[in-house]
């Protein structure tokens, strides 16, 4: 038995009802409908009146015009009272359904306003009550989700001060009001309580966020009955011996040698089965969650429009993995107190990260970004930050951030111009195998550390690292130079490793300086060789001819 699913479209708008008009506007035109009639009638019937040759048959003759031409009229008047009849009819089925539709709405803005109120509640399961209220309202009504979804961001943007312990401490007595789930009172909204009612919200706006693919598609019944009985059919079987007819594996393997078919199959004339819906899940859904205080945020596998999230406050683990951010994202000024989560997700709009505090480990692995631009000016990184195999479509900017930890940044491909001038790494950098397509502005960048790795990374554009300091030295072993390069005024480049290094031909408008110790050397197919300049007659050669555009 096939269960039909239960339809989660909002309910469409009934047609406007016309003013009531004057009567004269139907009064008339039927009036001159019937006597149209009539005299049609009448006229049709007696033109061959003066055919007739006695008197009595014209008089029988004008009462038969007579009375056809009464019914003719009275037909023409019955349709047009039958015209009238359902137009009042389909007046009343508007009346009928307006008056529904008013009564939906009102019940519809009854609890939607008893449910409001419940959030206002001191206690705390009469909020939940109110959440759970309007989970049930928005997922019967589409048309009120984002209102209702902008209700419990408003709520979660309210101020709130997580307790200091997860847990109460011993000690004092708990009441019993407190431990039914109910504040004491006068006491005011106790933390605990507080908390469990926000995740609650959180987890709501998650459920209906989350987008689940649907399962693969598996073979019909009957696919799998042919593959079973081929299966069976070619299973090999030895014959019984002294048969005058052929074996029964030479039978089988020129009918499997028939059979067989390793071209992909033709293209079925039937349309693909398309996804099954997902009643659970919300569509183009906007988030404001400016200045919200989260807890254990997670919002993994959703799919989300525009979110705002400045100044927002995320305690504990913040969870994006594989979320797809259809709009901009906003977190300039948050602050993650824990480990944050991006892992595989997607933004095809622009994101904003200025002056965001990332306090443990941060995951930006595999994140792709394809909007025009994205921006984590004065950004801290307290934790491990890692941007492993990211893709950056737009414009980068890492203006003045500061890596506190380990900085991850291989394998990772910046398609535009990426700016990190005047970042600070104090632990490790790795740049390992990354991909600069566009300019790479490295200016006044300062690295603490002693690994600094750029080992096998692509610069198609300009690599700028003049007022940089290296004070723990670079490696750029296996790095491959396409466009200008520039290491002037850079500070501890004296230790610096670049062999290996390849330099694409001359670029026009491109200029090469390399640190002090280095030099090009020609290579293979018009290619060249930086190596280290052994002798000071070599280093003075190299020191004039890098003053020219491509060194």
């Amino acid at each position: 038995m096939i269960r039909r699913q239960r339809s989660h479209q909002p309910p469409a708008r009934p047609p406007d009802l016309r003013p009531p008009r004057s009567m004269w506007w139907w009064v008339l035109p039927a009036a001159v409908l019937i006597a149209a009639a009539a005299w049609g009638t009448t006229a049709w019937l007696l033109q061959d009146l003066d055919k007739l040759s006695s008197v009595a048959e014209q008089v029988s003759a004008r009462i038969e015009a007579a009375r056809t031409t009464l019914a003719a009229a009275a037909g023409v008047g019955a349709a047009v009272t039958l015209m009238l009849a359902v137009r009042r009819q389909r007046h009343q089925e508007l009346a009928t359904v307006h008056t529904t539709h008013d009564a939906t709405e009102r019940r519809v803005t009854e609890l939607y306003t008893k449910a409001v109120e419940q959030l206002g509640n001191e206690q705390a399961p009469v909020r939940l009550g109110g959440l759970y209220a309007l989970e049930r309202l928005a997922q019967d009504t589409p048309a009120l989700r984002q209102t209702i979804v902008d209700v419990i961001c408003s709520y979660l943007r309210m101020p709130y001060t997580p307790p200091p312990d997860q847990t109460p401490a011993a000690g004092p007595v708990v009441p019993r009001a407190a431990i039914a789930g109910v504040s004491a009172p006068g006491a005011g909204r106790d933390p605990h309580e507080e908390r469990q009612v926000r995740l609650t919200a959180q987890r709501i706006l998650a459920a209906h966020l989350r987008y689940n693919p649907p399962p693969p598609r598996r073979w019909s019944t009957t696919l799998l009955f042919v593959r079973r009985f081929l299966r069976l059919d070619l299973r090999y079987n030895p014959p019984p011996p002294r048969r005058w007819w052929p074996p029964r594996f030479i039978v089988l393997l020129i009918l499997a040698a028939y059979l067989r078919y390793d071209q992909p199959p033709p293209r079925r004339w039937w349309p693909p089965r398309r996804a099954a819906p997902q009643p659970s899940h919300w569509t183009d859904i906007r988030l404001d969650l400016t200045g919200a205080a989260l807890v254990d945020f997670d919002l993994s596998h959703c799919h989300i429009g525009d979110a705002r999230f400045d100044q927002a406050i995320f305690t504990g683990n913040a969870r994006f993995a594989e979320a797809t951010f259809a709009g901009n994202a906003w977190f300039a000024g948050a602050t993650f107190n824990g480990g944050a989560e991006f892992e595989a997700a997607t933004f095809t709009g622009d994101v904003v990260f200025n002056k965001t505090t990332f306090t443990g480990l941060t995951r930006f692995v595999r994140v792709t970004f394809t909007g025009e631009e994205w921006l984590f000016d004065d950004t801290v990184f307290t934790g491990d930050a890692w941007f492993s195999e990211a893709n950056f479509t737009g414009f980068v900017r890492f203006g003045k951030a500061t890596f506190s930890s380990f900085a991850r940044f291989d394998a990772v491909t910046f398609t535009d111009f990426a700016l990190f001038e005047g970042a600070t790494f104090t632990g490790f950098a790795r740049f390992e195998g990354a991909t600069f397509t566009g300019n790479a502005l490295f200016t006044g960048a300062t690295f603490n550390s002693s690994a600094n790795l750029f080992d096998g990374a692509t610069f198609t554009g300009n690599a700028r690292f003049d007022e940089a300091s290296l004070f723990g030295g670079a490696t750029f072993n296996g790095a491959t130079f396409c466009g200008g390069a520039q290491f002037e005024g850079a500070v501890g480049m004296e230790i610096a490793d670049l062999r290996g290094v390849q330099v694409a031909p001359v670029a026009a408008m491109s200029e090469r300086r390399w640190p002090p110790g280095w030099r090009e050397e020609l290579g293979k197919h018009g290619w060249r060789t930086v190596c280290q300049a052994s002798e000071p007659a070599a280093k003075k050669g190299q020191d004039g001819a890098s003053a020219e555009p491509g060194g």
